[in-house]
């Protein structure tokens, strides 16, 4: 599981720090580049709801596997000239990637009821880190390979190629065994009744919106300041690496807390401290404002993901909430990337993106007020609702 989180973020993480050489190479638009940004986030949403299907047919194990095998297909289709094959592959990873993201919690839920923020920790950590790792070192590997963007983009097949070898072997020696094709894993049609469940969907992606800006533009909103474009590769790396603190430590504190929403605010707090950084004084301490903008959106995103485990109850109910949640979820936070894009284009400064950036911590917070209160979701077919979880249940957790 955390092999495969591993490779969950790299296809997208790269693409930042080398949009400068694509569009220079490509002769890509603004709005090319801003569409190429937001084409993985997009495919995590559209592609969210087909999961739970496939797992059925097939198994959640088979289907992972048959995820990561995508996932190397995509990242080596972008080797090959044309921009044609920039876009598919980009959409290939990012469509297989929404299969881990949605699979992945209910794999907790199942296997790991009385650990979720134990191995919601370990796996979000692995998520985070490997996309800090790619934000922080594709522009020096790229640049000690020829300098092109492909060879930067490319590497990343690499680890998939582990994993998914790894994971054939699991296959193989029949690990998973509990897990048949034909388990129960509901839809999303069943939550959409349900306010905790939609609570918990707009905090997810408001809190995606902001991470994924910051993964497209970060380095670009320090290069407009002065930085170069390796520092700026840099700082988006410190930002995501920091989060690995926050991602080993907030899933075990979510689990064991009452409610969580303290953690909302408190978090929600520190990216916008970062932003009015970036927005009044980017370089009198960049790094305070990466480290900042990373401790609070690394801790927010397995924050999100420990709720989902939390609210969901069942296996079948986290099943249909994973997915409302992040096929909703990543299909509204896809269009962050591109309107930040468009929008510093139209204004011709980043002034005006950042700021919209920073009033989003205010809706991020009342969202996560809702959603942190100590409840499940009751799918449609369950009946009455369900009182709140007792103090055996939850330590039980």
């Amino acid at each position: 599981m955390v092999l495969l989180a591993m490779n969950l973020r790299p296809a997208a993480a790269a693409v930042g720090p080398l949009i400068g050489r694509i569009r220079a190479d490509s002769g890509l638009s603004g709005l090319g580049a801003s569409l190429l940004v937001a084409l993985p986030v997009l495919c995590f949403g559209a592609v969210a709801p087909v999961a739970p299907a496939l797992a059925r047919r097939f198994g959640a194990a088979l289907t992972l596997t048959g995820a990561l095998a995508l996932i190397l297909a995509g990242l080596t289709l972008r080797l090959v000239p044309g921009v044609p094959f920039l876009f598919l592959g980009t959409a290939l990873a990012g469509a297989a990637i929404a299969i881990g993201n949605v699979l992945l919690p209910v794999l907790v839920r199942r296997n790991f009821p009385a650990r979720t923020g134990l191995m919601t920790a370990l796996y979000s950590t692995g998520l985070i880190a490997m996309a800090a790792v790619a934000a922080a070192v594709t522009v020096p590997i790229a640049n000690a390979l020829g300098g092109g963007w492909r060879p930067g983009l490319g590497m990343w097949a690499a680890p998939a190629l582990v994993a998914l070898a790894l994971w054939l072997l699991q296959l193989r020696r029949g690990i998973a065994g509990e897990d048949a094709p034909g388990e129960r894993m509901a839809g999303a049609g069943a939550l959409l009744h349900d306010r905790l469940a939609w609570a918990l969907t707009l905090f997810f992606a408001i809190q995606s919106a902001s991470f994924y800006s910051t993964l497209s533009w970060l380095p670009s909103v320090f290069e407009s300041h002065g930085a170069s474009e390796a520092e700026g590769g840099v700082l988006l790396g410190v930002s995501v690496a920091v989060g690995v603190i926050t991602a080993l430590s907030v899933p075990s504190l979510a689990a064991r807390a009452r409610d969580q929403r303290a953690l909302v605010v408190g978090f929600s707090g520190c990216v916008a401290v970062a932003w009015v950084g970036i927005l009044l004084a980017p370089m009198a301490a960049p790094y305070l404002w990466a480290v900042l903008l990373g401790l609070g959106q690394n801790a927010l995103f397995p924050l999100a993901l420990t709720m989902i485990v939390l609210r969901g109850g069942t296996v079948t109910s986290t099943a249909g909430l994973s997915t409302l949640v992040q096929s909703v979820g990543y299909v509204l936070a896809a269009f962050a990337p591109f309107a930040i894009g468009a929008l510093h284009d139209a204004s011709g400064s980043w002034s005006a993106p950042v700021l919209v950036l920073l009033a989003l911590t205010l809706p991020q917070i009342l969202t996560g007020l809702v959603a942190g209160r100590r409840r499940e979701v009751v799918p449609r077919h369950r009946g009455a609702r369900r009182p709140p979880v007792s103090g055996a249940e939850a330590a039980g957790r």
